[in-house]
């Protein structure tokens, strides 16, 4: 039987680089140089000089180790000169100044170079594939991306993205938030550093930037440019206030947010597990924009002071506990999203400290609003007038019609009942009579 073949140890070499480019994506051409260093490091720890030159065939991957010598009249350093005599041995072009290069055989190698450039390669590789990550991350940053719990430690979660894991600290949780191990969840990258280890990924759920991205993903007009998102306000785990702006007419910013039968935004919710999002519609006009802002509430009048950023915002009685919302979010989120420092009082209130004058607010509404009111008052009056003589007349009327006397009430019955038979009998008589004539005539 023939003997298999050895493999030497170059081919092995080529196989272990085609290994590394596929699984860690570190491309060959990277490796070898990193390879050549070690090489040229090594050699300069055994031989104490900078005068070596390393190069590897990028096809056999065999190493080639020369030493740098110049080319003088007289050598005063054997180990970085050379007569142009010697130098011909090796180059028959050599000319005094020129540099040759001398092949050194790598058997030469000392065990301790040969571990000095394992450690080299190695440590190369980890920094090539360090820095990978690190770019691949780097790039993903200020965006969201998928990724599954791990485990929880001191409070904070590590979250696998795949080829590294991630961490969301105690701080960026959303408070009373619970992620259960394999869970896959969606989170906002915060920062991505470097370092000795590895990239360093901190992630987020609570930021408000962690709600536009999934916006962004979830509605198509926002990923063409149709419809932005101007502004956000977040309490994560409550609720979030998010401001559109349409570049077409013809696109409903709120809309194209909510979806059909709200699929987009129940989408967005059910990641948010449960959060409450009011989406409104930004406006230039920055009152316009304060009392959107504080949707669902219905508002009468905004006072926008913009040198100050401060807003009075006067609502109907009965929609001041909704306009300043459980434990003031509705007004707070409505600050953050404008900007302004809003304080909102209902309309009695403001008319009794002068601030809110209902007809300019309400302009001839209000004052066709007055006149029904004061045509109603006076209706009113008038029926209330009416009211008060009618009872008088019907208590008179009863009074008469039961204070009359029994007797004439039976004798008028009486001749009702004398003037009926009376009228029947005449009734008899005049059909016999009748009767009689026709006889007649037919006799006749």
């Amino acid at each position: 039987m023939r003997a298999k073949k050895k493999a030497e140890p170059q081919d092995n070499m080529v196989e272990i680089l085609n290994l590394l480019e596929k699984e860690k994506g570190i491309s060959k051409e990277s490796l070898l140089q990193a390879i050549e260093d070690s090489l040229q490091q090594a050699y300069k720890y055994q031989h104490h000089t900078d005068n070596s030159l390393v190069t590897i065939d990028p096809e056999t991957c065999q190493p080639h180790i020369y030493q740098v010598r110049k080319v003088v009249e007289e050598v005063e350093n054997p180990e970085t000169e050379i007569t142009q005599q010697e130098a011909f041995e090796y180059d028959s072009t050599a000319q005094i100044g020129d540099d040759i290069r001398i092949e050194i055989d790598s058997k030469q190698f000392s065990r301790i170079a040969a571990h000095t450039a394992r450690n080299t390669i190695v440590q190369k590789i980890r920094e090539q594939e360090r820095s990978l990550l690190y770019n691949e991350y780097k790039e993903k940053e200020k965006h969201v991306v998928t990724g599954t719990v791990q485990r929880v430690i001191n409070n904070n979660v590590s979250i696998d993205l795949g080829r590294t894991d991630a961490l969301l600290t105690e701080r960026e949780m959303v408070p009373g938030e619970t992620l259960k191990p394999n869970e896959r969840v969606k989170v906002y990258i915060k920062s991505v550093t470097d370092t000795p280890k590895g990239p360093r990924i901190i992630v987020s759920r609570k930021c408000k930037e962690l709600v536009a991205c999934l916006f962004e993903e979830e509605v198509a007009e926002i990923q063409n440019g149709i419809i932005e998102v101007r502004a956000i306000a977040r309490e994560a785990g409550s609720r979030t206030k998010i401001a559109v702006w349409s570049n077409d007419e013809n696109v409903d910013a709120v809309g194209a947010c909510v979806g059909i039968k709200g699929s987009r935004v129940d989408t967005i919710v059910d990641e948010l597990d449960g959060e409450k999002i009011d989406i409104i519609n930004w406006d230039e006009n920055e009152a316009q924009l304060i009392e959107n802002a504080l949707s669902p509430a219905k508002v009468i009048t905004v006072l926008a002071d913009q040198e100050d950023r401060q807003a009075l915002v006067v609502v109907p009685d009965y929609q001041l506990s909704l306009a300043i919302g459980k434990e003031g979010q509705n007004a707070r989120l409505a600050a953050r999203l404008t900007g302004y420092k809003i304080d909102i009082k209902n309309e009695t209130q403001a008319r009794e400290e002068g601030i809110f004058d209902a007809e300019e607010a309400y302009g001839e509404d209000a004052e066709e609003d007055n006149e029904e009111e004061s045509s109603f008052e006076e209706s009113a009056e008038d029926y209330d007038a009416a009211d008060e003589a009618v009872p008088e007349n019907d208590t008179d009327d009863s009074t008469e019609l039961t204070d009359a006397d029994p007797a004439e009430e039976a004798e008028n019955a009486e001749d009702s009942t004398e003037t009926a038979e009376d009228a029947l009998e005449d009734a008899e008589d005049s059909a016999v009579s009748e009767d009689t004539q026709d006889d007649a005539d037919k006799a006749e």
